[in-house]
């Protein structure tokens, strides 16, 4: 596996795991009875964005260490995969 194929998969993980983060434990103005003029009642009031990207970086790189290890050791490759001898 190549560098960039490493960061790849670390994207890929990291946006993965920031997308479901991102929803979670939201409380909108409409929930909390306050709104903001101008802004839609789904607003998050506290969305805390940095505590999130802090928990998604590190729970990216518990999954993504042992995955590139996997890749890596060649314990399953494409032959193991190819059922139809087509690769």
């Amino acid at each position: 596996m190549a560098v960039t194929s490493a960061l790849v998969l670390l994207a890929v993980i990291w946006f993965m795991l920031l997308f479901i983060a991102l929803p979670m434990r939201q409380k909108s103005q409409t929930e909390d009875g306050y709104r903001v003029p101008g802004t839609p009642g789904s607003a998050p009031i506290n969305p805390m964005i940095g505590k999130k990207v802090l928990w998604v970086t590190v729970i990216s790189f518990i999954l993504w260490i042992p995955l590139v290890w996997f890749i890596n050791s060649g314990i399953l490759t494409i032959d193991d995969i190819d059922m139809w001898g087509r690769y």
